[in-house]
């Protein structure tokens, strides 16, 4: 099982934590395409989140923008996103290895939710860590993990966002190795994670190919989706990568604009270098200390990227733009006025995308836009910056 996307990925760990990843990968390697394994978490997939989740097509958007968008419904996945995949599969890989609890880090609190209800559902003891700053953008997903019974650690160090959070999680991860499996939530972080999370995550993409080819007859010509760390990209781009012909646009978070210093758009701005264990695109400094980030939707604050998406980058099979705060949230309200449909800040970048490229396509273009997430949790953050009082 290789740990490099070309020249990126990889384990950089302090050495009592390899132990534990090569605990991790092993497990993996064995229960993969273990038939027991894959029945059981096929039928939570089936029966507790709710899939396949629905492409659907956003027929007043097709008319006003003029080429056909279809949704990729995650936000109708059970928690409200694409995440529950990822955690059920790894809740499941932890059982298998003897594990009583999980720990997590979360930034938009969707990974928090969905690693509370994979505990709870599993019968195991459950802690996230969350940065002091997305404690307080994100509330109600807070709560939502507390009625789980999770214990949520308000991480004060830092920019207090999803990288301290990852940084404190590892931290702890440390002292409690026998007994807990750290579920990271994207496909980042050191080997095996980028692997083991795109492979849960696989499931979105298998799911839009058939349901595309279904209702079109043909592929799309282009996927679009946000990347964060990467995971909802990841996955839906698993689908269609050996098809050269569809157009694979992965789209970061442009904050206020990629010439100021408040963003998250890696590729845009980033540098190679190191960060939570993989080699990748980082937002750094010359002395290779991690910039500051900003980005109105917490899931997609984050300094690095996955490394697949790197070597998607470098050899040209995948694009990667940005959105900037502004035109997110312009997005989120326009689909809500449009098609009745709130997206999750973090998905509501991909929809800004194809609003602001609409040029690239005519009437005949299909194009598959992955809805990462419901936008409720989001609400109370729309609503500060339209200046509305709740």
């Amino acid at each position: 099982m290789s740990s490099r996307y070309g020249e990126y990925g990889g384990t950089y760990v302090p050495e009592m934590l390899v132990p534990a990843l090569q605990e991790v990968e092993a497990a993996y390697l064995r229960y993969k395409d273990d038939l027991s394994f894959r029945g059981e978490l096929e039928a939570y997939l089936r029966e507790y989140v709710g899939r396949p989740t629905p492409l659907t097509p956003a027929k007043n958007m097709s008319a006003k923008y003029g080429f056909n968008i279809y949704l990729k419904r995650e936000d109708q996945a059970f928690t409200g996103a694409h995440k529950i995949n990822n955690t059920m599969g790894q809740a499941l890989l932890a059982k298998r290895m003897g594990k009583t609890r999980l720990i997590a880090e979360t930034g938009a609190g969707q990974h928090g939710v969905a690693t509370a209800t994979a505990a709870r559902a599993l019968g195991m003891k459950c802690t996230i860590y969350m940065g002091e700053v997305d404690i307080q953008r994100q509330k109600m997903n807070v709560f939502r993990m507390r009625l789980l019974g999770a214990e949520v650690v308000a991480v004060k160090n830092g920019t207090r966002t999803l990288k301290d959070a990852i940084s404190e999680a590892m931290r702890s991860w440390v002292t409690c190795l026998d007994d807990t499996h750290y579920l990271f939530g994207t496909a980042y972080g050191p080997h095996p994670y980028p692997a083991i999370v795109k492979d849960f995550q696989s499931v979105i993409g298998r799911e839009a190919r058939e349901q595309i080819l279904d209702k079109e007859g043909r592929l799309p010509d282009a996927v679009v989706a946000c990347v964060g760390g990467g995971s909802n990209a990841i996955g839906i781009f698993s689908g269609f990568i050996d098809d050269e012909g569809v157009r694979l646009i992965g789209v970061e978070a442009g904050g206020c604009g990629i010439s100021t210093k408040k963003h998250a758009a890696r590729f845009q701005t980033g540098k190679k270098g190191v960060l939570h264990g993989s080699y990748t695109y980082i937002l750094q400094d010359r002395y290779g200390q991690i910039l500051d980030t900003h980005s109105v939707s917490a899931g997609l604050d984050y300094a690095a990227v996955g490394p697949e998406h790197a070597l998607l980058r470098d050899v040209g099979r995948a694009e990667y733009s940005y959105a900037t705060d502004d035109e997110a949230l312009a997005a989120f309200q326009e689909l809500g006025m449009v098609e009745g449909i709130l997206p999750a800040l973090e998905s509501a970048h991909a929809v800004a995308w194809a609003m602001k490229n609409r040029g690239d396509f005519n009437k005949r273009s299909v194009v598959v836009i992955n809805l990462s997430g419901r936008g409720d949790k989001d609400v109370e953050t729309v609503a500060k910056h339209m200046g509305v009082s709740l």
